[in-house]
Order: structure tokens, then sequence, then C-alpha cells
């Protein structure tokens, strides 16, 4: 079994928000191998199917960004899952919009979803799809992170989120050494 976890806020007042870029991506994984996300458990949303050939789950936790730990935590050892099985998609300042990153392990580089994960599980050795959404010109993060995409980004949306559903595709049929070399040079932009 795989665990797949998608970071976002809950609630329609954040659900198209570029912190919520994580859940956007999970949804596309789920939609292109046909997994039901309507299952309440775990503190959140989550569905179970195969994806690219692997039994998994889809967990989009409920608890709000900063406290996505205790969901990802009650998955992760309800279904028994071990680093290596953990893949968490989420939304990185630090990549330009259209970029994104596959990590075999690492620190949570500021972000406070993946602080409250590495913090709550104890370990920092999962898998990890950064999604550039770029930092702001001027003007502060928070109100960038909780902000909707510009008119070109959602233009350019459905591709990014389709390309990453393929990354996290790859990282489960042939390993995260393959996705890194297939998506980390990848830039939608280009």
């Amino acid at each position: 079994m795989k665990l797949l976890v998608g970071l976002g806020n809950p609630g329609d007042k954040y659900s198209a928000t570029r912190h919520n870029i994580g859940f956007l991506v999970a949804a596309q994984v789920a939609q292109r191998n046909r997994i039901v996300l309507k299952k309440k458990g775990y503190q959140g949303v989550y569905g179970v199917g195969r994806a690219a050939t692997q039994e998994t789950t889809i967990l989009l936790p409920q608890t709000f960004m900063n406290c996505s730990g205790s969901s990802v935590n009650a998955a992760y050892r309800s279904l028994g899952i071990e680093p290596g099985d953990l893949i968490v998609i989420y939304d990185d300042l630090d990549l330009p919009f259209g970029r994104l990153r596959v990590k075999g392990d690492g620190g949570h580089g500021g972000h406070n979803g993946l602080r409250d994960i590495v913090a709550v599980l104890g370990c920092k050795n999962f898998i990890r799809l950064r999604v550039g959404i770029g930092r702001p010109e001027r003007g502060a993060v928070t109100g960038h992170v909780l902000s909707r995409f510009s008119s070109n980004e959602q233009k350019l949306l459905p591709q990014l989120l389709d390309t990453a559903a393929e990354a996290v595709e790859t990282i489960l049929s042939s390993g995260t050494i393959e996705a890194m070399n297939s998506f980390n040079n990848y830039n939608l932009l280009d």
C-alpha cells in the first residue's frame, strides 16, 4: 500500500488558492486512476484504489495546512506504511510557477504543513513532490500562498496538474530516481 497525501486547506474559501495545489494534484491523480475521494476518516477525505498499478490510498487532510501531521499520522499508522511508501504533494514558494521537484527525503524547507508532518511522524525520509507557486514580487508571503492563481496561470494550470500527476504515477510505477530524472528539469513555461 502507498499513501499519497495532497496538502491544502479545507473549505471553499481556500479551494482554488496556490496553497491548495497539493489537493489539486492529488485529486488529478485520483481522477486519472478512477479513485473516488469520498470516504471520511484519518481526519480527512480519502479514497483507495490502484494508481499506476500500486494499491494506493489518496488522502486530503481536513485539518488545515499547519496541522497536517495528525491526519497523515492517522493514515500512516493505520495502514502500516513505511516512510518510503509515503508521498506528500505540496506547494513550494522557492520554485517558480510551473516547476516540479521530486525528492526522496529532506527537511521541511520552511513549509509549515511539511514541518508538522515531520514533527508528528518523527521522520523525514518520505517522498515529496514540490509544485512551484513562485514568490510574490512584493507583499506578504501569506497573502500570496492564499491567493488565487493569475489568469495566465489558470490557463496553464490544467497542464501543470496533469504533468504533476504523471510525476506521481512515475514515482509509483518506476520509483523516485526515475521520477527525479524525468521531472526535476520540467518547466511548464519553457
